[in-house]
């Protein structure tokens, strides 16, 4: 703290250069020098004060006992208050460092962490016995006035992300509780609590100093909690937001964006695991049944069941609405094991409702790919078992992604060659079974390729389009290409006369349905009765509350309305009753098995039904005279197949036309 320093020792002025050797060479400029000298005169005090750092310049004789004590006591008060201003300012740099550092954390355990580091520095403490806790869970919903550990050192290192009551330690327990109550720091003789907050986010930083803190060492921590507060908040903020980037606010489950970051590391890692997506049948229903709260305390009950059977040994997420990702060892990831986990009812606000569920696997064996790809493979796998009939789980494998690439480039080249006018509307004579006078037309859409021949059947591109939505504007012009023949078949066909078009479900459920065929009858001057809309049998019944009300408005406007491919679906007798339509058309796998006898028998029921009911009866797909003749004798009024001709462009339709009887 001080030193004595003669002048004049080995030499006349060593002194003086030991001044300037502590000063400059040792760094010593906290120390406080006093000079003495025996020789009065011999150095100027003005010139020594301006030229060295010295705090005192004093003759042997004017150093006597009192004014030595004196010059003593003074400067150990002076390097006293050095001290302290040095270590204050010492501790503000840490501080602005440490605010700074804190400030680019972006996770509230390593914020913890440094806060800890920081405290330590600051203080000469060891890094041992300090806790950081904050109100509410570090992730994820819990109690939010409980308070859990987002940080510790030494000997509760372990208990990060764990509620404070785990900590083995009363005082410590004590003490922040104390601290979070008050809302206030606490000073006591062997430990301090520092209390933080920012807006509504509070937290407290344990240190057990054993000793009671300096003044200034307090004041340090107060400016030190005051600057890590704003970090704080930030901290807490962005902690948020990355939970709920990542998963579920129903379930609290990882959610998509999570699980395809737990795949990439999975694949990273070269783990060999299985992933399994699991769709909840049925749920849409479930949900409109009994209720979205229901349905939510549904999804909350499968998420439960999950994670208590498979939460040790595999990751679960929730991917979708009512799709749950698992991904695991082979051993725990497995149809018998999945299956099982849902052997018995799942409870959902009192309801126990038993649940079937279809699955998609794909096994990772340590290949290179992306989260992203392998979660696509999984879907693939999914959805072909969710078209099957048979099987309620698929496994991936490489030609279920082919086929998956191939639908997308047909759809986008469908979708290219319609907005290029590639695309063609044929048609296909509709006749009477006795005289065979054509009555009609029916208008089917074709996709020639550009060497002949077609580009793909429409039993392949017609389902591709629906699945697609192309269909609405597909189906939008057909209509529109159908009702524009009217006058050059008018000219051909002078008696009875039909134009049917096919009507895809899109285009039923989409808005202003009946006004378009409205205005597509006045714009080509269709009359009443010329028009027939033809929708498939498993499309009235799937939805034949949405379709009746449609076909009611199209009767009214003057449209006929024929089902088609009868007898392939699973129509009920009551709603056959309630659908307001004109005809029914036999599906062509009944006249193809007229000859063997079965398929006969169902052509005559239909026949009979459509009698009954008062509607016209077309038979589709008539090849043979020993066929026409069947359904001839049955009374089926109108066919059409390749019997009498195959489906056509319009130049060839009217030339056909031109050669047959039109009486």
């Amino acid at each position: 703290a001080v030193v004595l320093l003669d002048v004049v020792m080995e030499t006349q002025d060593a002194g003086l250069q030991m001044v300037r050797h502590i000063r400059d060479d040792l760094g010593m400029s906290e120390v406080r020098i006093i000079l003495r000298t025996g020789q009065p005169g011999y150095a100027m005090e003005l010139e020594v004060f301006t030229s060295y750092d010295i705090n005192d310049y004093r003759t042997k004789s004017e150093l006597t006992q009192t004014r030595l004590f004196t010059a003593v006591i003074s400067a150990l008060r002076s390097y006293q208050q050095i001290r302290t201003i040095a270590e204050n300012r010492r501790g503000l740099e840490k501080i602005v460092h440490a605010a700074s550092d804190l400030m680019e954390l972006r996770a509230l355990g390593s914020f913890a962490e440094g806060v800890l580091i920081q405290l330590a520095g600051l203080l000469r403490l060891p890094v041992d016995g300090i806790v950081c806790a904050q109100r509410g869970a570090p992730t994820g919903p819990a109690d939010p006035q409980g308070l859990y550990v987002i940080g510790a050192a030494g000997r509760h290192a372990d208990l990060v992300a764990s509620p404070l009551s785990r900590v083995d330690a009363p005082g410590v327990v004590s003490a922040i509780e104390q601290c979070m109550q008050a809302r206030q720091h606490l000073f006591a003789p062997a430990l301090t609590v520092l209390y933080i907050r920012s807006g509504e986010s509070e937290g407290a930083v344990y240190l057990q100093t054993d000793s009671p803190l300096a003044a200034t060492d307090q004041q340090l921590l107060e400016v030190f909690a005051a600057n890590i507060s704003s970090c704080f908040g930030n901290v807490r903020l962005v902690e948020r937001l990355n939970y709920v980037a990542y998963h579920d606010g129903l379930t609290g489950l990882p959610n998509r964006s999570c699980f395809i970051r737990d795949l990439d590391a999975v694949a990273r890692a070269g783990e060999q695991v299985v992933i399994a997506l699991l769709d909840l049948r049925h749920f849409a229903d479930l949900n409109d049944g009994l209720g979205h709260d229901v349905g939510n305390a549904l999804l909350k009950g499968v998420a439960a069941r999950l994670l208590e059977r498979l939460g040790g040994a595999c990751r679960v997420a929730r991917i979708g609405a009512d799709v749950f990702g698992v991904v695991g060892p082979e051993a725990a990831v497995n149809p018998e094991s999945l299956f099982e986990v849902f052997a018995q009812p799942v409870d959902a606000a009192g309801n126990h409702l038993p649940l079937s569920i279809t699955l998609g696997f794909c096994r990772v064996l340590g290949e290179e790919r992306s989260g992203l790809a392998l979660l696509k493979s999984a879907n693939i796998a999914l959805n072909r078992a969710k078209r099957s009939l048979s099987e309620s789980y698929q496994y991936f494998v490489p030609e279920m992604e082919d086929r998956s690439r191939w639908r997308l480039e047909i759809i986008n080249r469908l979708r290219t060659d319609f907005r290029e006018g590639l695309l063609e509307v044929w048609f296909q004579p509709k006749v009477q079974l006795r005289g065979g006078v054509c009555v009609g037309v029916e208008a089917l859409l074709r996709w020639p390729g550009p060497e002949g021949g077609f580009v793909q059947p429409p039993d392949v591109f017609i389902p591709l389009a629906e699945y697609s939505g192309v269909i609405v504007d597909l189906g939008r012009w057909v209509l529109d290409s159908a009702a524009a023949i009217y006058p050059a078949l008018r000219q051909s066909i002078p008696g009875e006369l039909s134009i049917a078009v096919n009507i895809s479900m899109p285009q039923f459920l989409g808005g202003g349905f009946v006004d378009e065929v409205r205005e597509v009858m006045v714009r080509h001057g269709l009359p009443r009765g010329v028009l027939e809309l033809e929708v498939t049998e498993s499309v009235a019944m799937e939805e034949p509350k949405a379709v009746i009300g449609s076909l009611a408005a199209l009767r009214d406007a003057g449209v006929r309305v024929a089902i088609d491919d009868f007898g392939t679906g699973y129509s009920s007798l009551a709603h056959l009753r309630e659908l307001p339509i004109d005809c029914l058309k036999i599906d062509r796998a009944f006249i193809k098995d007229i000859a063997g006898g079965e398929g006969g028998m169902f052509a005559e029921t239909i026949v009979a039904l459509g009698s009954k009911l008062g509607l016209t009866i077309v038979a589709e797909g008539v090849e043979t005279e020993e066929q026409a003749g069947f359904l001839r004798g049955l009374g089926c009024g109108v066919a059409q197949g390749y019997l009498y001709a195959r489906p056509m462009r319009l130049p060839d339709l009217l030339a056909w036309l031109a050669s047959r009887p039109r009486h």
